[in-house]
C-alpha cells in the first residue's frame, strides 16, 4: 500500500527504511531552487475549456511561495522549466513524431494519437470528450489555428495530473496513458486532487472553477506509471502491425525493486523526483494567511534529460518556451545533481598489479528505484576507464567520449547493424561497458526507429536493489549476455579490467560513469525532411554533447 507523504518522510528520516539510502531525501534541500535573480520567463499560458485550465490560471495563486528555510518553492517557477511542462515542445519528441509518421504514413493518425496522450494530454482528452479530431502535425494541435493549441502546448500541466482518478492506477488498465479523467462534472465542482486533507475550497472554485479535495493517488507511483509504462505498436518490413513493444517500463522496474515491493513501505516516484521542501510551506498565496503545510512536494520533476534541457535553453525563442534560458539551465544543473547523487555509484572492489599486469574490478551500484538509465531507449550510461603512468601518459583507455557524441570503441557508433555486447571482463581498449537497451526489428536487425522495434537484443541497464532478473517480467527484464553474468544482479554490476602495462609506475586508475540522454545513433535516426526533424538536427549538431558525469573513482597503484 502506498504511504502518505508524511509516512514517506518518516520512513527515511526516522531510519526505518534501511532497505535504501537516498541522499538528502529528508528535506530535498539539495534539489531546491533558490529565489531566481534572473529573467522569470514569459507568462504561462492561460486558457479554459470544459475540463481543463492553463498553468497560467493556476499560477495566480501558486506563485510567490517559500518554505521554512526561505527557499522559493513556487509551483509555477519550478514547473515551467521542466520536461513535464515542455512535454509538447521538446524538440526531440517532436522530431521523433514527425519521423515515425513519415516512415509509416498509414499509421500517422495512430502515432499522433498515442503520442498526444502523454505529451499533449489536456488537448487530447478534451478532443476525445468533444468528439473532435486528435492530431499533432499539420492542422493538428501544433497549429496556432487549432482551438486546442494552448491546451496542447501546456504539456503535462496542473489540471491534468491533479484530475487523474484513482481507478485502476498501478494496473495494466491505466498503462499507455489510460488515466481516468472525470469529464462529466462541471465547474466549479470539478475535483482537483491533492495530498492534503481539508483544503480551503473557495479560492480555487472562484479562480479556476475546480474544487480541491484529498486524493491519496497524488502520492502514488501508479499515477506516474500511467505515462511511464508505454507499449508501442511495431510493424514488420511490409508495414504490417505485428504486436506491441515495451518502449519504457520504469513503473514495472520499480514494482520489482525493493522500493516498490518491500512490505515495510514503498518509496514512490514523487519522493525522489519531487523532493520535499525544507520544512512547512504555504501551498497557495490566496489567502495570504494560509497556514503552512508539512510535507510540501516541490514541482521540479527532476529526471535525466540534461541534453534536451540544454538544447531548449539555447533555443527559447524558436521553441516559444515560457521558461527563460536561465531557468532551463538551472533545471539542467539540478538534473546533473540528481544524476550524480541519486542514480548510480562507482567504486573499486579490488585492484592488483602482478608481473606487469593490472587487474581492477569495479563495482557499479544502482541507487535509484528503477533501472539506470531508464525511460526512452535513447539513453545510455557507460564506464570510461583510464590508466596513466608516472609521467601522466595514458597507457590504457576504454570508453573515451567524443565531441560528436560517439564513444570510442563502441561498435554501434562506428558500424551499421551491430552493437557493443555486455562484458564481465575487459582486456582491450575497444571493449566498452555500456549500460543500454538495443532494439531489434522483426528481422532481428538493430533498429533505432521506434515503430520498427519488436524486442530488445540487449538490455543490461543497471538493475535497482531487490530486482531479480530470473523472475522479473519479460517486459522489464534483462536481455543479452548480462542475463548470464553472475556479477550482474539486483542493485549492482561488477566488471573486471585486465591489462598488460607499459611505462613506469606508479599507475593511476581512473573510472568515470558517464551518461547521455540521446545516444549517437538515436541522434541521427530520423526519416523524412519535416521541418521539425530539420530543426532538431540543427539543434543537436550545435549542442554541447559532453556526457554527464554520474560518478567517478580514482586510485594509484604500484
Amino acid at each position: 500500500m502506498i504511504k502518505t507523504a508524511r509516512s514517506f518522510e518518516a520512513l527515511v528520516c526516522l531510519g526505518v527504511a534501511a532497505l535504501v539510502t537516498i541522499t538528502g531525501a529528508c528535506t530535498g534541500g539539495s534539489l531546491t531552487k533558490s529565489t531566481p535573480p534572473f529573467d522569470p520567463g514569459a507568462p504561462l499560458v492561460q486558457f479554459s475549456t470544459s475540463h481543463f485550465a492553463g498553468a497560467g490560471n493556476c499560477a495566480q495563486c501558486h506563485s510567490n511561495l517559500k518554505d521554512a528555510s526561505g527557499n522559493d518553492v513556487s509551483i509555477d517557477s519550478q514547473w515551467r522549466s521542466t520536461m513535464m511542462a515542455n512535454a509538447a515542445k521538446d524538440p526531440y519528441y517532436l522530431a521523433k513524431v514527425a519521423s515515425e509518421a513519415a516512415d509509416l504514413p498509414a499509421l500517422k493518425n495512430a502515432i499522433e494519437d498515442a503520442c498526444a496522450t502523454c505529451h499533449m494530454p489536456m488537448a487530447r482528452t478534451q478532443a476525445v470528450s468533444d468528439g473532435t479530431a486528435v492530431g499533432i502535425l499539420g492542422n493538428g494541435f501544433l497549429s496556432s489555428s487549432n482551438s486546442l493549441n494552448k491546451a496542447a502546448l501546456d504539456g503535462n500541466s496542473c489540471t491534468l495530473c491533479h484530475q487523474i482518478q484513482s481507478s485502476g492506477l498501478g494496473t495494466p488498465d491505466t498503462f499507455d496513458g489510460k488515466y481516468v479523467i472525470d469529464t462529466s462534472t462541471k465547474a466549479p465542482n470539478r475535483i482537483e486532487f491533492g495530498h492534503y486533507a481539508n483544503p480551503l475550497t473557495g479560492p480555487m472554485q472562484a479562480v479556476v472553477g475546480f474544487t480541491p479535495a484529498l486524493g491519496a493517488q497524488t502520492n502514488s507511483a501508479g499515477l506516474c506509471g500511467t505515462c511511464h509504462t508505454v507499449y508501442t505498436p511495431f510493424v514488420d518490413s511490409q508495414g504490417n502491425v505485428k504486436g506491441t513493444f515495451p518502449e519504457q517500463t520504469p513503473y514495472l522496474e520499480w514494482t520489482n525493486s525493493t522500493y516498490g515491493s518491500n512490505p515495510a513501505g514503498q518509496l514512490a516516484c514523487q519522493f525522489c523526483h519531487m523532493p520535499l521542501a525544507s520544512g512547512p510551506a504555504a501551498i497557495s498565496n490566496n489567502p495570504t494567511t494560509l497556514t503552512p503545510r508539512d510535507s510540501f512536494y516541490q514541482h521540479g520533476f527532476i529526471g535525466g534529460s540534461s541534453l534536451i534541457l540544454n538544447i531548449m535553453s539555447s533555443n527559447v525563442q524558436d521553441l516559444k518556451l515560457s521558461a527563460s534560458s536561465d531557468q532551463l539551465l538551472a533545471t539542467s544543473q539540478l538534473t546533473s545533481t540528481q544524476l550524480s547523487s541519486r542514480s548510480a555509484q562507482l567504486s573499486i572492489a579490488s585492484s592488483t598489479i602482478e608481473n606487469g599486469a593490472l587487474k581492477v574490478t569495479l563495482s557499479v551500484s544502482d541507487q535509484a528505484g528503477h533501472k539506470v538509465p531508464t525511460g526512452f531507449p535513447s539513453r545510455r550510461a557507460w564506464i570510461q576507464f583510464t590508466v596513466t603512468d608516472a609521467a601522466g601518459k595514458v597507457v590504457f583507455e576504454s570508453g573515451k567520449p567524443g565531441a560528436d557524441g560517439k564513444i570510442s570503441g563502441n561498435d554501434a557508433d562506428s558500424k551499421t547493424g551491430v552493437y557493443e555486447p555486455h562484458y564481465d571482463i575487459i582486456t582491450r581498449s575497444d571493449q566498452v561497458q555500456i549500460y543500454e537497451s538495443i532494439m531489434r526489428d522483426t528481422d532481428g536487425k538493430v533498429t533505432y526507429n521506434l515503430l520498427r522495434a519488436a524486442s530488445y537484443l540487449k538490455d543490461n541497464r543497471l538493475l535497482p536493489t531487490g530486482f531479480n532478473k530470473a523472475t522479473a517480467p519479460a517486459d522489464a527484464g534483462v536481455k543479452g549476455e548480462a542475463m548470464d553474468d553472475a556479477n550482474f544482479t539486483g542493485g549492482s554490476d561488477q566488471v573486471t579490467y585486465q591489462i598488460s602495462l607499459s611505462g613506469i609506475g606508479p599507475y593511476t586508475v581512473t573510472a568515470r560513469l558517464l551518461y547521455q540522454t540521446v545516444s549517437y545513433q538515436f541522434g541521427k535516426a530520423f526519416v523524412g525532411g519535416d521541418a521539425l526533424v530539420k530543426s532538431f538536427l540543427g539543434y543537436y549538431q550545435a549542442a554541447d554533447k559532453t556526457p554527464a558525469l554520474v560518478s567517478s573513482v580514482s586510485k594509484t597503484l604500484g
